[in-house]
């Protein structure tokens, strides 16, 4: 049966499925602050209102959202009209005094269709019973932008400072708050600005919890035009070395890694022109566009008591299948400061345990390792490997010499690991003592 005719009880039994997946992230961000950046292009876009839809859906879950706009082919269409043109000095408008009206009113227009459509109310519409209120205001102070390499930039300018103290309020009373690509000074004055650095230092003055970017492209992409799931600000600056920031992809680059640095832990770049995007990359495990983020998305730590119950999911298929011996629950409890996990988001996605052995004659130390298993939907990358690094690190720690692994199945992976072929006579004597003839695992060692 193809996915166009999937049945009732079928697509009732996904969305169930989904729902329940998405709890946990649900609680989690409930009450977290989130910016939200998108250029004028999406707001021209026409999946711009489904997007306005998932905002409310965010908003009723309790999650405190900044909006931030921005304004390019609204002010290029004005500029037109009024015959006027402004010149871009590496990727950044000159906005002179005849243009500043076209720029006012492309950005005055998009914050009043932002407003109506957050407050459409139809019957039989996402909007239904949404009620909410948007503000905005002179929230954000500027300063001119200056001459650089002999440019003027006249009223182009850069953010001062961000007013969270009247942000915080609005927040606090359930108001989703939108910031324009524009500024005022303590002259009166009023600036053009780019989005971007708007919603860069509002996400960093507000302590906000993630910069949501989106944009045309569904995230950052490699040579090979393959999308870039994570990555990290050091791996962002070596994509920008010697590029001119001049399009909405490379700003959006140039805005994580300095929101990252900034304090924000989680920078995500995103489709607008994806309809739910903004759903699957804040709702489900492998999200939809690229994360920039300062931690690991996936961390491998020593495994907790709480970790048990991921434990015992992940390894029962595979002692099922008789790969691994059976654990009992009570087993994995008694040794479970034995074992490091992979955590991604909440589940467990892999692990391995290290078991040290009692020393030889010679009072030279060595440990087993046992019980390595990456969960299906995440062996094609270098987990286990990790995991096996990591374990050997500890080892050292604990001045162990040598390494064992008894494996039924895996032998190749272990020998590619660095891992040799040993006898069963090899093992330490209380190892050997309790080997298991009839599983007949081969035996494999490793000096560290």
């Amino acid at each position: 049966m193809t996915d166009d005719f999937l049945s009732p009880d079928t697509m009732t039994e996904q969305y169930v499925h989904w729902f329940r997946n998405s709890a946990p992230y649900i609680n989690a961000h409930r009450g977290k602050t989130f910016v939200l950046m998108f250029g004028g292009e999406a707001v021209n876009h026409e999946n711009f209102r489904n997007i306005i839809h998932d905002i409310a859906l965010l908003h009723s879950l309790g999650i405190r959202l900044v909006l931030v706009h921005g304004a390019r082919p609204q002010i290029d269409e004005n500029l037109i009209e009024y015959g006027l043109n402004t010149p871009f000095h590496k990727g950044l408008r000159v906005t002179t005094r005849e243009s500043l009206r076209c720029v006012l009113d492309a950005v005055g227009s998009i914050r009043l269709e932002v407003e109506a459509l957050l407050s459409m109310g139809l019957a039989n519409s996402p909007m239904y019973g949404a009620r909410i209120d948007a503000v905005s205001g002179n929230f954000v102070i500027a300063k001119p932008y200056g001459v650089r390499e002999g440019v003027d930039f006249q009223l182009t300018g850069e953010v001062r400072s961000i007013d969270t103290e009247a942000i915080n309020k609005n927040l606090m009373n359930h108001h989703v708050v939108i910031l324009g690509p524009t500024g005022y000074s303590t002259t009166g004055e009023v600036f053009n600005l780019l989005a971007e650095e708007v919603a860069v230092h509002a996400a960093i003055a507000l302590k906000a919890d993630k910069l949501i970017l989106l944009g045309e492209k569904e995230g950052i992409a490699n040579d090979d035009d393959r999308l870039l799931r994570e990555m990290i600000p050091n791996e962002v600056d070596q994509y920008l070395r010697g590029k001119v920031l001049d399009s909405e992809i490379l700003r959006h680059m140039d805005a994580s890694r300095e929101a990252c640095r900034g304090g924000v832990r989680r920078v995500h770049i995103i489709s607008y022109a994806r309809d739910g995007a903004l759903l699957q990359e804040l709702f489900t495990r492998d999200g939809s566009g690229t994360l920039i983020t300062q931690d690991p998305y996936e961390e491998i730590r020593t495994a907790e008591i709480d970790d048990v119950v991921g434990l015992l999911e992940l390894l029962r298929p595979l002692e099922e299948e008789g790969i691994l011996v059976r654990r009992s629950r009570e087993r994995l409890e008694t040794e479970i400061n034995q074992f490091a996990v992979i955590e991604r988001d909440g589940m467990i996605v892999g692990c391995a345990a290290l078991y040290p052995l009692p020393a030889d004659d010679n009072g030279v130390l060595s440990g087993e390792i046992a019980c390595v298993a990456v969960h299906p939907s995440y062996r094609k990358g270098d987990r286990g490997s990790e995991l096996l690094d990591y374990l050997e690190a500890r080892a050292r720690n604990k001045g162990i010499k040598t390494l064992f692994v008894l494996t039924t199945r895996t032998a190749h992976w272990f020998l590619e690991q660095g891992f040799n072929p040993v006898s069963v006579d090899d093992l330490p004597k209380e190892r050997k003592a309790l080997y298991n003839f009839q599983r007949n695992s081969q035996v494999f060692s490793k000096k560290l």
